[in-house]
């Protein structure tokens, strides 16, 4: 099993800045692709970026040009660096990892949230 715990989430003004973090433990060995989602309230959860095990990345259209994700595998984490903020960004923000069975197919872990607000 993986386990995953975000931090950095919190209060900013629009044009401001983020970074979170995603911390990943358990069977680090086996994720290959970790991604961002975000859910603002009534709404479903969408998937803003991903990293995969290759070194891809993929972004939202709303997010392109401000957010970009990245991956430091010694330290089992994955980050969200957000700029230019929008009131439209605020959400829960939710880590993501694929993890592949050895036995075939894969699983996915989910954090458990953090929080952005960005006022406008």
């Amino acid at each position: 099993q993986v386990q995953l715990v975000e931090s950095g989430g919190g209060l900013v003004q629009t044009g401001g800045s983020l970074r979170l973090s995603c911390a990943a433990s358990g069977s680090i060995s086996s994720i290959s692709t970790m991604g961002w989602y975000r859910q603002a309230p009534g709404k479903q959860r969408d998937l803003v970026a991903t990293f995969t095990s290759g070194g891809s990345t993929y972004y939202v259209d709303s997010v392109k040009g401000r957010f970009a994700i990245s991956r430091d595998n010694a330290k089992n984490t994955v980050y969200l660096q957000m700029n230019s903020l929008k009131p439209e960004d605020t959400a829960v923000y939710y880590c993501n990892a694929e993890t592949i069975r050895p036995i075939g197919g894969a699983y996915e872990s989910w954090g458990q949230g953090t929080q952005v607000t960005v006022s406008s």
